[in-house]
């Protein structure tokens, strides 16, 4: 299935402020759309965002061009949501422009648009892809089942995740809306295969069962996700490293500073790199 994209989400309809307003004007504007702030635009330019507590102790006639922020955080409309959730929690902005590469505004994309995209069904397509993949390698039948794992039992297959999404993770949960891990249920242990974060968060969280699509194996044969924790020495859930120092690689940079639109990558971003 393919990712949800800020474009399937994003409000076209944008209220907005022209760089040649004042305060007064944003005050007004304020007022009439219950909004705590808008994108600054210069024709159909991006140019600034300014927020309701700008204008504290801001005289009226103060122009928009003085007070409102140069320093953008952006969406694009190909970004994928889950992305843009991460850095809406890592900024703390309740609020996205979404601009095309000529700074041009296409809409906006709020944290209620992203919590909005979560409440949606997923797809087990990737659950069924892998039931195909150990039926074929191993000449096996797989049975699906879905229903709650305790944590504590689950043998990681991944040895380290990135601190940007597990705070999404912690967020998600919090709010209802993770989307089930995916374990193999074999005889003798419950492998974890995709959720990392969302254990890791549960764990921080106290929390002691996940949801889960579970796929059962009666074969008590060793599997090649055994091996590679075997390897990596991970026993259990506490055994996953969390990289506080960098930012998730899935993460682009999105920063954009003045009016000119220039997109910051991030110089270390390594896409080798499984997550889950």
């Amino acid at each position: 299935m393919d990712k949800k994209r800020v474009r399937d989400y994003m409000t076209s309809d944008v209220d907005t402020v022209p760089v040649t307003g004042n305060a007064r004007e944003v005050i007004h504007a304020i007022k009439v759309t219950s909004h705590d702030g808008f994108p600054v635009v210069d024709g159909n330019i991006v140019v600034g965002y300014i927020a309701a507590r700008d204008l504290l102790f801001v005289h009226p006639d103060t122009p928009v061009r003085e007070i409102m922020s140069h320093h953008l955080i952006v969406a694009e409309p190909e970004m994928a949501i889950g992305d843009v959730a991460r850095v809406i929690i890592r900024s703390g902005i309740q609020k996205l422009p979404v601009v095309n590469e000529k700074n041009q505004l296409l809409g906006i994309i709020s944290n209620t648009d992203v919590v909005r995209s979560q409440i949606e069904h997923v797809s087990p397509e990737k659950v069924y892809k892998l039931m195909d993949t150990l039926e074929r390698l191993h000449e096996i039948k797989p049975h699906l089942a879905k229903g709650p794992v305790q944590v504590q039992t689950l043998l990681p297959t991944q040895s380290r995740i990135y601190m940007d999404e597990l705070e999404g993770r912690i967020y998600e949960i919090k709010k209802g809306l993770a989307e089930p891990v995916i374990v193999i249920k074999k005889p003798t242990r419950m492998i974890l295969v995709d959720g990392h974060h969302r254990a890791v968060a549960a764990r921080k969280l106290g929390i002691k069962i996940l949801e889960a699509y579970i796929i059962e194996i009666v074969e008590n044969i060793e599997l090649g996700l055994e091996r590679t924790a075997k390897a990596m020495n991970l026993k259990t859930i506490d055994d996953i490293s969390i990289m506080d120092y960098a930012r998730h690689p899935l993460i682009a940079g999105t920063h954009r500073f003045g009016g000119m639109g220039t997109i910051v990558p991030d110089q270390h971003q390594d896409p080798s790199h499984r997550v889950s």
